[in-house]
């Protein structure tokens, strides 16, 4: 669960002075750069006690199982409570979260688990999505992309240069550590676990193009000036170069051209050993290879013009498995000038690249960046040519790529993709109830999933812990006991509406509560992984694992997060497990949006649900006051 601040005044950049108000708690770091200021005073993340996870454990168990599975429950976290074996792994785990040098007790383990040991396709699986708004003053493809590459370069200077102001929340900085992924770096096949790169920005500064399959590479500076950019007009010269050149030569050399970029959609143990077959096929692939992985990002130029929310959203996401590189951020601009981003999810969450992503369309939708002198018949004199990436291919490669094209075209032919742009109001609405936005969409979630399935959905809602070192995200187990009266209520007709309105005030209060929870490093999901990450090898399982219950509350049926901007028209990712929905969410001023994507599971269906739970909720909360008032009125 994660909400942008409005970047309306362009406010990124730092500078150390010694009249800042330090919040409570946090030190200023004169030794560091004014991004980092405050990164060692950040607190460690903590341990639970194992009673407060087993007490909040049983609780979000409780709405899933029936009475005799939630007393097998009972006696398993009764059993776990008391257990001298628990209690020595939990000593383990105190002890490694104190032991020095170690930021994070769990971030080593749940970058590997989560991201680099996991071998199945980053595309569909890991890599999530952004829609941008349309800019309606650049509809030409060259244009979009130069100018959102001269904005970003902005950007980048304040990130490398470690200036950017540190997020915060509510007063409180966020751990900044994770912004260094964002430029010039790149993820590797290895097994069993991937690693990733960082490159040197300065003697990497340049961009990757992909058009039609093929790879070209832009600098973005003058080699006679280093320290001279390109402007957006020089890069939109560049553009227009090598798509010019593409499309003189469509019916001969692109139309055959191997898509080597397909084999980042692969397996990652299956693009592992082809990476070292392309390798192996010259000296010349792994130059080539670097130079896309070192770049400050791919830009994918697509020869589509996406219409609809499916559309496009379907584009960002999986695009045709071609004219991609999965293993490192990406823009995506489209024939007619809209665009997107596809972010690399391995060593960052999503917080860092919406910033990144607001700044940058803010900047130009506000013309508040320095895109360079316009265009004129002498801009593209000192130019030098765009130089194509190519590879050596040989028999062994092709094949490689036709069977990670095979695989790729099977993945996606069996998800599908449905966007609700729901319209009947927005958080300005749901504040007139005083009540929370996120609380109000998951509870509209939850209402959804009831309508067609007659029971509580399994629900992961992500929470960012970057108020602690090294911090990612804790589960949100947005289903509680509330939550379920409150459904169960509005599908019964012989409720009232004031009733249930009391019971959906109390859903939303339990939700609120676990999201606090989750954000202070206090949730339940990451706790026991922990304590089951800290085993020895031969070391007896204990019996809380095994109980049915927490296989059937860890399998994230309704896998959801929130982020929201002015700038985005759609963002989303894929289901995380196979017979569940991925259902990220915005909520505008006016409207909520939900991206609903699954392995074909009637997802429509869902779509429809939740327009008509949505429009259920503001009725039943209209009918609500308006008797609560008429009741008033008779006192």
């Amino acid at each position: 669960m994660s909400k942008a601040s409005r970047p309306s005044k362009l406010k990124s950049s730092a500078s150390l002075h010694t009249s800042e108000s330090v919040p409570p708690g946090y030190v200023l770091d004169p030794r560091a750069p004014p991004m980092l200021r405050f990164q060692e005073s950040l607190p460690h993340l903590p341990v639970p006690s194992l009673s407060s996870t087993a007490a909040k454990y049983l609780e979000t168990v409780r709405p899933h199982v029936n009475d005799i599975a939630f007393a097998e429950t009972e006696a398993a976290v009764k059993e776990f409570i008391s257990s001298p074996q628990v209690a020595e792994l939990q000593k383990r785990l105190e002890a490694r979260a104190a032991e020095p040098g170690i930021k994070n007790w769990l971030s080593n383990w749940w970058n590997d688990v989560a991201y680099m040991g996991y071998r199945d396709p980053v595309v569909v699986f890991v890599s999530y999505f952004y829609v941008h708004l349309d800019d309606k003053f650049r509809r030409e493809p060259a244009a979009r992309a130069a100018s959102l590459i001269k904005a970003m370069m902005v950007f980048r200077e304040m990130t490398e240069g470690q200036l950017l102001e540190p997020q915060k929340v509510r007063g409180a900085p966020l751990c900044m550590d994770s912004y260094k992924w964002l430029f010039h770096s790149s993820r590797y096949p290895v097994k069993p676990s991937d690693v990733a790169k960082k490159h040197d920005p300065k003697t990497n500064n340049h961009v990757v193009f992909i058009r039609k399959n093929r790879f070209f590479s832009v600098p973005l500076a003058i080699d006679s000036d280093p320290r001279r950019e390109l402007s957006a007009a020089e890069l939109e010269v560049f553009v227009n170069s090598f798509v010019g050149r593409i499309i003189q030569q469509a019916g001969s050399e692109s139309a055959t051209t191997v898509p080597i970029g397909a084999l980042t959609s692969d397996n990652r143990d299956y693009w592992a050993d082809a990476r070292k077959t392309v390798i192996d096929g010259s000296p010349e692939n792994e130059n080539a290879l670097r130079e896309i992985e070192s770049a400050m990002i791919v830009v994918c130029l697509d020869d589509t013009k996406p219409v609809t929310r499916e559309e496009i959203s379907w584009s960002c996401w999986v695009g045709n498995g071609r004219n991609r590189f999965y293993d490192k951020h990406q823009l995506i601009v489209f024939d007619n000038g809209r665009s997107g981003f596809l972010g690399e999810h391995s060593c960052m969450d999503g917080t860092p690249t919406l910033r990144m992503n607001e700044f940058i369309l803010a900047a130009i939708a506000q013309n508040k960046i320095n895109l360079g002198p316009p265009r004129t018949s002498e801009t593209e004199v000192s130019l030098p040519q765009p130089v194509e990436i190519k590879f050596v291919l040989n028999d062994k490669i092709r094949k490689d790529v036709a069977s990670a094209e095979e695989r790729f075209d099977k993945l996606v032919a069996d998800h599908d993709l449905h966007v609700l742009h729901y319209e009947g109001y927005g958080k300005n609405y749901i504040k007139k109830f005083k009540a929370s936005p996120d609380a109000w969409a998951q509870l509209v979630k939850q209402l959804a999933f009831h309508k067609m399935f007659n029971r509580p959905p399994v629900t992961y809602e992500s929470a960012q812990t970057r108020k602690y070192q090294l911090g990612r995200t804790e589960v949100i187990r947005s289903a509680s006991n509330e939550s379920k009266a409150w459904a169960e209520a509005m599908l019964d007709p012989h409720q009232t509406d004031v009733h249930r309105s009391s019971l959906f005030r109390a859903a939303m209060t339990r939700h609120l509560q676990y999201a606090a929870w989750a954000a202070d490093g206090q949730g339940v999901d990451r706790h026991l992984f922990g304590l089951k990450k800290i085993m020895n090898e031969g070391e007896e399982l204990p019996a809380i694992f095994k109980d049915s219950s927490y296989a059937k509350t860890s399998h994230w049926e309704l896998s959801t997060s929130q982020l929201s901007s002015d700038y985005f028209d759609g963002w989303g990712y894929g289901e995380v497990v196979p017979d569940g929905y991925g259902l990220s969410y915005s909520i505008g001023d006016d409207y909520i949006r939900w991206t609903i994507t699954s392995l074909k599971r009637s997802t429509a269906e869902l779509k429809h649900y939740l327009a008509e739970a949505a429009t259920e909720t503001r009725i039943m909360m209209e009918n609500a006051a308006a008797q609560i008032a008429t009741d008033k009125t008779k006192l």
